[in-house]
């Protein structure tokens, strides 16, 4: 029994393997896209744990505006900050940075699993629920209405932004493969897990959106569970919002992993008689199994989490900011790298009927990216200006 990687140039049993996209990349369009697509997955990766420090602090803030509501009415003015609470989920990170790397994180990627799970089940019955209340469905075909036509662009590019940023996983998804037993083939074990999770995902994106905003129409929040179009039940309101912020824990730490690997491999290479880059050592706290530690990786991994929370202290724009990190990585990471293996591994012929069709998706893919980046930049420019 092995652990999977990605084989080339067969997915099954070829010689050659690779365990991450920018290998893979690297593998079927050679170095020079391996770079490109490095940088890409990179920035991805870190934009959104930036964005996990956001939403946290958001449904934090949001546990204690429930209770607020409920104790002092919903007009009350209950203000809160998120500075304070993206400082506490950072230091949390810190913490949970000492996990060594992917392998390790079973248990952890479980609990985030059944989080997710809650808080989406939660949304939706909260929306069904207040669609049957309201006795009938709220907002149009057409929308949120704006001030003109160009506002409702930006609005539109925006959402496509959002939209994009809905699957982030690609960008890991090589290296969950990695972690993978064989047998049975892990590239055969992944597809399965890939479709099962993305028609559950699916499922939950298309419920919760069709029923908030049939609950709410042209007042629905950009976050339903932390918006307050929901006030009661507000223990409900607090659960969910505690089981958003426990999954982000687990997610911040599934999406930095690949970076911290990546460090750890290029410091291992360029430092290879470097004690500070290269030595554990063991340690034993109470009540806890004994563990290693190593320099460079409680620097790094200390300094990185310091740099996420700080972005995310500087623009704490929920919408706005997964509209820019989904429709940068969309088209590239999403679309362009696949495709172009695709060609590359199955000798698809230029010019042939697929050939056409995958260009032609490819192009209008990225017309979409170029479209919701602008209008998620927009978005941030307005916000921060205003």
């Amino acid at each position: 029994m092995v652990f999977g990687t990605i084989r080339f140039p067969h997915p099954q049993h070829g010689s050659i393997t690779s365990s991450s996209y920018m290998d893979a990349v690297n593998l079927y369009l050679g170095a020079m896209w391996g770079k490109v697509c490095g940088v890409l997955v990179h920035v991805s990766l870190y934009g959104t744990t930036c964005a996990y420090v956001i939403t946290s602090a958001t449904s934090i803030r949001a546990i204690l505006k429930s209770n607020c509501y409920h104790k002092e009415g919903h007009e009350a003015p209950c203000k809160y900050g998120d500075s304070v609470y993206m400082l506490v989920f950072g230091l949390v990170q810190v913490i949970m940075s000492f996990i060594p790397d992917l392998h390790n994180m079973v248990l952890l990627s479980i609990v985030a699993a059944i989080m997710s799970f809650t808080y989406s089940s939660i949304g939706l019955g909260l929306g069904i629920t207040k669609v049957i209340e309201n006795g009938r469905i709220m907002g149009s075909v057409g929308g949120v209405p704006a001030s003109n036509f160009a506002n409702k662009l930006w609005l539109i590019f925006q959402s496509l932004g959002d939209i994009a940023f809905a699957y982030p996983y690609t960008v890991i998804l090589l290296e969950i493969q990695d972690t993978l037993e064989s047998p049975p083939p892990e590239n055969k074990t992944m597809k399965k897990a890939s479709m099962i999770a993305i028609l559950i995902t699916t499922f939950f994106y298309l419920c919760c959106a069709s029923f908030g905003y049939a609950a709410f129409g042209n007042q629905t929040p950009g976050n339903l569970l932390t918006g307050f179009g929901f006030y009661e039940p507000y223990w409900l309101i607090d659960f969910a919002n505690a089981c958003i912020v426990l999954h982000l824990v687990g997610g911040y730490q599934i999406y930095s992993q690949p970076i911290y690997s990546a460090a750890d491999r290029w410091c291992s290479r360029k430092y290879p008689n470097s004690g500070f880059v290269n030595n554990f050592y063991q340690m034993k706290l109470p009540l806890l199994p004994a563990f290693q530690l190593n320099v460079l990786r409680i620097c790094f991994r200390t300094t990185y989490v310091i740099s996420t929370t700080g972005i995310a202290i500087m623009f704490p724009y929920f919408n706005q900011v997964l509209g820019v990190l989904g429709a940068f990585g969309f088209w590239p990471l999403t679309i362009y790298f696949p495709v172009e293996m695709y060609f590359v591994q199955n000798k698809i012929e230029a010019w042939s009927r697929k050939w056409i069709v995958l260009r032609t998706f490819s192009l209008v893919c990225f017309l979409v990216t170029v479209m919701s980046l602008v209008g998620s930049l927009e978005g941030i420019i307005s916000e921060k200006l205003s």
